[in-house]
């Protein structure tokens, strides 16, 4: 079986859902995860892949032009694109960023609702390709190969019990990163630390306060893992 074969029965395949205490044990990893700060501290550099893989997408909807990402070692990292600094495609470019996240989790829930937890790891693994060839410095690049070989190790050579753990973890770690991730920023912009960040840049574009801004990304990440959540929880309707 060729690659693109494997990859197209990844995506279409049915893979059985694991038992409903399988997918609590991933829910609680995954909060364990957000909750602490040490292993937070280490998760968030997945964290701001995916950030920065919102605003690179954000741009490419809008018609502007991606100059490149960078991921740095303290777990931040910057999106550049080429457009206009204002109108409706710097404003997607950079709410996406913080969204990103949830809107992930969302798709790979309603993924895992009907059962295609393959599909998963197969679209993560298509998204780390895409953002790989825009990398602009060594870190990100390093950042990058190991998280894109990490999931094709699970994607290929795992089993199906596997992959679907692994999906359900991933999944809800996403839901639950949204939050955490806008919490964060709201904290560091109260030290002084977190201005110039994207809801000061989406007050500057809008007129709109900063912490209004931070508001609504709040209420959008929340309830996407609620409705995540109700998606993928052990017995929901599928």
């Amino acid at each position: 079986m060729t690659l693109l074969e494997r990859f197209w029965e990844g995506l279409t395949g049915v893979q059985q859902s694991p038992s409903a205490a399988a997918i609590w044990w991933t829910a609680l990893a995954a909060i364990a995860v957000v909750v602490f700060r040490p292993a937070w501290r280490i998760a968030r550099h997945l964290v701001t892949i995916v950030h920065e893989g919102g605003h690179a997408i954000g741009a490419v909807l809008t018609g502007r032009r991606l100059r490149g990402i960078r991921l740095h070692s303290d777990s931040s990292g910057v999106t550049l694109s080429h457009g206009r600094p204002r109108g409706f495609g710097m404003f997607l470019t950079l709410i996406a960023g913080y969204l990103a996240p949830g809107l992930f989790g969302l798709l790979a829930a309603v993924l895992l609702w009907q059962q295609h937890a393959l599909a998963v790891l197969w679209v993560a693994l298509l998204l780390l390709c895409l953002m790989l060839v825009q990398i602009r410095n060594f870190h990100g690049l390093y950042s990058m190969l190991v998280a894109g070989l990490a999931v094709f190790a699970v994607s290929w050579w795992g089993s199906e019990q596997v992959q679907s753990l692994v999906a359900y973890g991933f999944t809800w770690f996403l839901l639950l990163a949204g939050p955490r991730s806008v919490i964060d920023l709201q904290r560091a912009r109260r030290s002084g630390q977190g201005r110039g960040s994207d809801a000061d840049q989406l007050a500057g574009l809008t007129r709109v306060p900063a912490v209004v801004w931070v508001g609504v990304l709040f209420l959008l990440d929340l309830a996407a893992l609620l409705v995540g959540s109700w998606l993928i929880w052990p017995g929901s309707p599928g």
